[in-house]
């Protein structure tokens, strides 16, 4: 499968610059922009306030098996030790992002379905029926589970994004297929309200999607610009904020296309490494946010200390 995401994709070679820290503008419908809890938190970029949402978080065992499906036990320890970590067990966790472009509220994925985005929502100040757009980067349960909550759209009010060949693939599955059943319960019946993006397209003023294959079959990412800042949200391009960047091509157990995968996250880490652009990924340790500089062959997760802080 070829990769299609480019820097022209990505709106060319403008200069990555920090974080502003003017006060972020008034969301529609009168909502609280900043937010500083454990389970949302706010950053500026330009124009826009960029909040990341804690849906939830928990721990995993076997990560091996997980993120490092061809990697040896041996590299696979060593990797870990370097970095203080066990190679037995990691934290997951489930980030969806919520950007205000100052015209439109834009909400990146779901999350599981358990209650914790409206909950982070709530810290952050809005309530669902005040979401304009939701984006899906991909539809695997984690991402779209929040869709609907009691058969009912929890975000009534919004008009809904994805890629034509995401929601193509997973339309198409047989009658039992875990992931093709909840898009059929959570997605379908929403499609009516549902347009399809194509690579280069536009959510919004300043939010570019730029696809990202090999997780799932349409996976996408999305580059936001506002005055010269920029940011990429990665969505599952690299699951974990160690192994997979210190080691693009170990294969993680949730890619579909495993050589795309590895191909899509080379390419976008590279990008964000040359730029300096930062970034936020869904499962990045909480706010998820931060940079990413070349290590060896790899790459380094570089967390969000004060940089962004508005």
């Amino acid at each position: 499968m070829t990769v299609k995401l480019t820097r022209r994709a990505a709106l060319g070679a403008a200069a990555a610059l920090p974080f502003a820290s003017a006060a972020a503008p008034v969301l529609a419908a009168g909502a609280e922009t900043k937010a500083n809890s454990t389970i949302a938190r706010s950053f500026q970029l330009g124009d826009f306030s960029v909040t990341t949402l804690l849906d939830g978080s928990v721990s995993r065992d076997g990560v091996k098996d997980i993120f490092g499906g061809n990697a040896s036990d041996e590299d696979f320890a060593k990797v870990s030790a370097e970095n203080f970590i066990s190679p037995d067990k990691a934290q997951f966790f489930f980030t969806p992002t919520l950007v205000n472009t100052g015209s439109e509220l834009v909400l990146f994925d779901t999350g599981l379905g358990q209650g914790g985005i409206q909950a982070a929502l709530a810290d952050a100040g809005v309530t669902p029926d005040q979401i304009d757009v939701v984006v899906i980067t991909h539809m695997h349960p984690d991402h779209i589970g929040g869709m609907t909550t009691d058969d009912a759209a929890t975000f009534p009010n919004a008009r809904y994004v994805t890629a034509a060949a995401e929601y193509d693939f997973w339309s198409a599955q047989d009658a039992g297929n875990r992931v093709g059943d909840l898009v059929a319960a959570k997605v379908t019946p929403l499609a009516e309200k549902m347009t399809f993006i194509e690579d280069g397209g536009s959510v919004a003023s300043g939010i570019t999607a730029m696809s990202a294959f090999g997780h799932t079959p349409g996976h996408t990412v999305y580059h936001l610009e506002s005055n010269g800042q920029r940011l990429i949200l990665t969505a599952d391009l690299a699951n974990h904020y160690i192994w997979s960047f210190a080691h693009p091509e170990w294969e993680v157990v949730f890619d579909l296309d495993k050589a795309a995968a590895t191909a899509s996250r080379r390419n976008v880490l590279g990008l964000l490494a040359a730029d300096k652009v930062p970034m936020i990924g869904y499962h990045m340790p909480f706010p998820g946010a931060g940079y990413v500089e070349t290590r060896g062959d790899g790459f380094r997760f570089v967390p969000v200390s004060y940089q962004m802080m508005g």
